[in-house]
C-alpha cells in the first residue's frame, strides 16, 4: 500500500552520439590555429617589450658613465678651487708682508727726512759764516789798500779769501735748495706710503689704497671659491644618490630582461610546437623555404668542397681579418670569393616567396655574414647610419637570435626578434633558420627573415 507513495526513478539520460573524426580534426586544427597566431602574438609583443628594455639600458648605461664622468669633472673643479684658495690665503698674506714691508720703507723715509732737515740747517750755518766771512775779507781788503804798499800781499790774501767765501756761499744755497726739494718729495711719499692709527681708508696714501682693493679682491676669489666648493659638494651628493639610483636600475632592468627572455621563449617554444604538429600554419611556407634553401646551399659547398674548388680548412676558417676604415666593423675570410660566387643564386632567390621577406642570409656558425642579399652589399660611405642598413655584408651578426640561427642544429628554428635598421628605426619580425651542413660537419645556417 506505500507503492503509490514510492519514488519514480529519474529517466536515464540519452548517450551523446559521438562527433566525427573530420569534426574533431577541424576543431583541432582550429584549435592548434588560434594558439600558434596567439603565440606568435605574444612573440611580438615580447620581442618589442625586449627590444624597449635594451633600449633602456644602453641609455641607462651611458647616462651612468656620463654620470660618472661629470662627477670626475666636478671633483677637478673642486681641486681646482682648493687651489685658488690656497693661493687666495697666500696672496693675503703676501699683500700684508707687502703693506708691512712699505710701512717699514715709510718709517725709513721719516727718518731720512729729519736727517736731510739737519743737512739743511748745516747747510743754512755754512752759509751764514761764509757771508761774515765775506764781509771780513771786504774789510780786510780795504784796510790793506789804505796801508799801500805794505798792504799789497794782505790785500791779495783778502780778495782770495772772499772769493772763496762767496763760492761756499753759493754751493750752500745750491745745496739748501736740493735739499729743500728733496726734502718736499720725500715727505710727500713719506705721507703716501705711512699709515697713521686709525687712519681712515680713504685718506690714506693711493698705494695703500691700492693694496686695499687688492685685499678686498683676494677676498672676494676667495668667497667665490668657498661657495663654488660647497656647490659641488651638494652635486657631488646628489650625482652619488642619481648613480646609485642608475645601478638600481640597471640590476632591476637586467632582472626583468632575464624574465622576458623566459617569455619570449615560452612564445618561441609554443611556434616549435605547433609548427612540429603537422598543421600548415602561416610560418610553414617560411619554414620550408629556409630549410629548402639551407639544403642547397649545402649541396654547393659540398661540390666546391669535391671538386677541390676550396679546402675543408678555408671553408671552415675563423680568422676574421677586419677591413681598415670600416664602422660598422667588416671582416674577411678565405671562403668570402667562394660565397660571393654561390650564395646569391640561392639567397636572391628566396626574397620572391613573398612580400614580407626581408633577407635571406647564409651565416657560418659564429654569425658572420660573408655575402648579403644585394641590396644590403653596399660599400661603405663612411656614413654610421647609412652605412648600418645598407652595408651589412662581411658582419657578424653574434646577437642572441643571430647566434641561435647559425648554431642551431635542429631540423629548423623559428624565432621572434627586433631588428635594428639603424638611425634608430627597428622594426618586429620572425625568422626561420635551418643548419647547413657539408659532409656531415655543421657549417652554419641559412636565415630567411619576414614580416608578421
Amino acid at each position: 500500500m506505500f507503492s503509490a507513495f514510492k519514488k519514480a526513478k529519474p529517466a536515464a539520460a540519452p548517450e551523446a552520439a559521438p562527433a566525427p573524426a573530420n569534426v574533431v580534426s577541424t576543431e583541432l586544427h582550429a584549435a592548434i590555429d588560434s594558439i600558434g597566431k596567439q603565440a606568435s602574438n605574444m612573440g611580438r609583443e615580447a620581442a618589442e617589450v625586449r627590444g624597449l628594455m635594451e633600449d633602456t639600458l644602453k641609455v641607462s648605461d651611458r647616462q651612468g658613465k656620463a654620470l660618472a664622468a661629470l662627477a670626475g669633472q666636478v671633483q677637478e673643479i673642486t681641486r681646482a678651487q682648493d687651489a685658488i684658495s690656497g693661493v687666495s690665503h697666500d696672496s693675503q698674506g703676501a699683500v700684508e708682508r707687502a703693506r708691512k714691508a712699505v710701512e717699514d720703507v715709510g718709517n725709513e723715509v721719516a727718518g731720512i727726512v729729519s736727517t736731510l732737515r739737519q743737512v739743511s740747517q748745516a747747510a743754512g750755518t755754512i752759509t751764514q759764516i761764509a757771508l761774515q766771512t765775506r764781509l771780513v775779507a771786504f774789510n780786510a781788503s780795504v784796510e790793506a789798500k789804505r796801508a799801500g804798499e805794505a798792504g799789497r800781499g794782505f790785500g791779495v790774501v783778502a780778495d782770495a779769501v772772499k772769493d772763496l767765501a762767496a763760492k761756499v756761499e753759493s754751493s750752500s744755497k745750491e745745496i739748501m735748495s736740493t735739499v729743500g726739494e728733496l726734502d718736499s718729495r720725500i715727505d710727500a711719499l713719506s705721507r703716501e706710503i705711512r699709515v697713521q692709527d686709525g687712519q681712515e681708508l680713504a685718506k690714506q696714501g693711493g698705494f695703500h689704497r691700492a693694496l686695499a682693493d687688492v685685499q678686498a679682491g683676494v677676498a672676494s676669489i676667495n668667497a667665490a671659491a668657498e661657495q663654488s666648493r660647497g656647490i659641488c659638494a651638494g652635486l657631488n651628493s646628489q650625482m652619488g644618490s642619481i648613480e646609485g639610483e642608475i645601478h638600481q636600475t640597471g640590476r632591476a632592468l637586467d632582472a626583468a630582461m632575464g624574465r622576458s627572455e623566459s617569455f619570449l621563449k615560452v612564445s618561441e617554444n609554443l611556434i616549435d610546437l605547433v609548427s612540429h604538429c603537422g598543421i600548415e600554419t602561416e610560418d610553414s611556407p617560411y619554414i620550408a623555404a629556409a630549410q629548402e634553401a639551407a639544403a642547397q646551399v649545402s649541396k654547393l659547398l659540398e661540390d666546391s668542397v669535391r671538386t677541390s674548388t676550396i679546402t675543408m680548412a678555408d671553408l671552415f676558417d675563423e680568422q676574421y681579418r677586419p677591413i681598415a676604415n670600416t664602422n660598422p666593423p667588416q671582416h674577411t675570410t678565405r671562403f668570402i670569393e667562394l660565397a660571393d660566387r654561390l650564395f646569391p643564386q640561392v639567397q636572391e632567390r628566396m626574397l620572391a616567396l613573398s612580400p614580407k621577406v626581408v633577407f635571406c642570409i647564409a651565416v657560418d656558425r659564429n654569425g658572420y655574414v660573408p655575402t648579403h642579399n644585394k641590396k644590403y652589399c653596399h660599400v661603405q660611405r663612411g656614413d654610421v647610419t647609412w652605412d648600418t642598413v645598407n652595408s651589412r655584408y662581411r658582419r657578424v651578426f653574434n646577437d642572441r637570435t643571430g647566434l641561435a640561427s647559425a648554431r642551431n642544429k635542429r631540423p629548423f628554428l623559428l624565432q621572434t626578434y627586433r631588428r635594428d635598421m639603424g638611425g634608430g628605426n627597428f622594426v618586429v619580425m620572425k625568422e626561420a633558420a635551418a643548419p647547413i651542413t657539408v659532409d656531415g660537419k655543421h657549417w652554419g645556417g641559412l636565415r630567411l627573415a619576414f614580416h608578421f
